[in-house]
């Protein structure tokens, strides 16, 4: 039974977070509701004796994190992505999260490998390097095969990680629980969600093979891209635990002077990471959700790189649209349009003023497009949607929030390039190509073409279907019944059978 575990484990959890100090400052990050303050304090406050110390060198909620182990620090980093929820000063400074962690030894790296690869290092790598970076998670090793003398980056993850994992995960649904019980008001952050898209991404991440999969999808999509690149995946020398890519020479994104030492166009850059991160996004709906400076790289030749695929977004073509639609909105600063959209999305309760909303999104946006272009900031204007929003009834979107605050670390990374950088005259030509492409008669005619050729799918079937229908409405004389709904259906697909046809054959 896990029910005691799981309180121990808050107990601990609590208790570290009154010895470090961070307790009151989480609670207040997160403004907490009085009920779950108060039982926060009694899980952690009598036993603080029993707390972790951590390291007194950081402030106290990273110190907290960093002392309660990997699933916290990737909990922590995962709460950097929703300033909805810790607030934008506690988002930032979880961001750090990313080095916090010493790496493993090189016996138990080489003993991975063994393990998951099933033969020595030395017969797979003709030399194999110490750790070149280390995360919660996993760690990475540059090396080159044996066989070909390719230069490859081997990432391993820690040993026993599963299973830490698993425990601390059952943990964090309890807690959810407890607190979607004592807070109603708490509920509208879904708390139980937050962790269960956690649990969804940590599940992904401990499986390399998935990684793998992702950097390949990712890689299939953007080969063409011109001045983007993704390192392959070798995938003769990949398993669960061990992932093997291409090594990306090029300088780290957030080496500023050497990117200035080697020629680079810093506010080029910057804009073009930008303006990839959305053309992805909106293009594939399948975007980095991870771009901080530690996962990109700038190659010799200018070219974009992008590391790390543990964490990867994914939208539905639906919310793509509507995602658009919103922020060709705010840039046209048509609010009549972006409250629309969120009506017609079932964002916001069909019950609520489409006008007062309207306005409401009004003050989110002129306070902000009328400054400089250095104070022009996705961060600020999603910090004061998030406002407005729940004012309205509007529940947080889980699908919107990793893409939105991706957006926000992608515009800290432009900026760190160039402070001068206006994020919304940098959307603006992607956003407004999507929407001509998706959005126009064009895209209108396109669906259309879709929707038939699914319908003609059942050309096959339509003679079982037909005699089907008819034998289901087949009754006595004295008994007529109106003509059954799989005749309609059958009417139905036989034409989009024949339109599809005719469409086919006029190209």
């Amino acid at each position: 039974m896990r029910g005691p575990h799981n309180i121990w484990r808050l107990i601990r959890t609590g208790a570290t977070f009154e010895r470090t100090g961070a307790m009151k400052l989480a609670l207040e990050a997160v403004d907490a509701p009085a009920p779950v303050r108060i039982a926060a304090r009694v899980l952690g406050w009598p036993f603080k004796w029993l707390g972790l110390k951590g390291d007194p060198t950081q402030p106290p909620v990273l110190r907290a994190i960093t002392a309660l182990g990997p699933a916290y620090i990737k909990f922590g980093q995962l709460m950097s992505t929703r300033p909805d929820v810790v607030g934008t000063q506690m988002a930032n400074e979880l961001r750090v999260l990313q080095d916090a962690v010493p790496p493993f030894s090189m016996a138990e790296a080489r003993a991975e490998i063994e393990h998951a690869l099933g033969a020595p290092v030395d017969e797979i790598f003709s030399d194999f390097s110490e750790p070149v970076a280390a995360a919660s998670i996993a760690q990475v090793h540059r090396a080159h095969l044996r066989d070909t003398g390719q230069d490859v980056a081997v990432k391993i993850l820690r040993p026993g990680i599963e299973r830490a994992f698993s425990r601390d995960t059952d943990a964090f649904h309890f807690a959810a629980k407890i607190i979607e019980l004592l807070s109603s008001s708490a509920r509208r952050l879904r708390p139980s969600d937050i962790i269960q898209h956690f649990a969804d991404t940590v599940k992904g991440e401990l499986d390399l093979r998935m990684e793998a999969s992702a950097a390949d999808q990712f890689y299939t999509n953007t080969k063409d891209d011109d001045g983007f690149s993704v390192p392959r995946v070798v995938w003769q020398h990949s398993a669960r635990s061990v992932m093997t890519l291409e090594w990306a020479n090029g300088t780290n994104m957030g080496d500023v002077p050497a990117l200035v030492a080697a020629g680079h166009d810093l506010p080029e850059t910057g804009a073009r990471i930008v303006q990839f991160f959305l053309g992805h996004a909106l293009r594939d709906g399948f975007f980095h959700a991870d771009m901080h400076q530690g996962n990109l790289k700038v190659a010799p030749n200018g070219d974009l790189i992008a590391l790390d695929f543990g964490i990867m977004g994914q939208i539905d073509e639906y919310t793509r649209r509507v995602y658009a639609e919103i922020l060709i909105g705010f840039i046209r600063k048509d609010y009549r349009r972006v409250a629309e959209v969120h009506f017609e999305a079932g964002y916001v309760p069909a019950n609520q003023d489409v006008e007062a909303f309207a306005l409401a999104l009004r003050s989110v946006g002129e306070p902000i497009f009328g400054q400089d272009a250095t104070n022009i900031s996705m961060a600020r204007l999603l910090a004061h949607l998030f406002d407005v929003t729940e004012r309205f009834g509007m529940e947080t979107r889980t699908e919107l929030i990793l893409l939105q605050r991706t957006m926000v670390v992608v515009e800290g990374v432009g900026r760190s390039l160039d402070p001068t950088l206006n994020i919304w005259e940098v959307a603006q030509p992607v956003v407004e190509k999507y929407i001509t492409d998706n959005l126009g008669p064009k895209a209108v005619f396109r669906d259309l073409r879709r929707t038939v050729q699914t319908l003609s799918r059942f050309g096959p079937q339509l003679p079982q279907l037909v005699e089907n229908a008819l034998l289901r409405t087949a009754a006595p004389l004295e008994e007529p019944k109106k003509p059954s709904k799989w005749i309609g259906l059958a009417w139905f697909v036989l034409g989009g059978g024949v339109v599809a046809t005719v469409m086919t054959y006029l190209g």
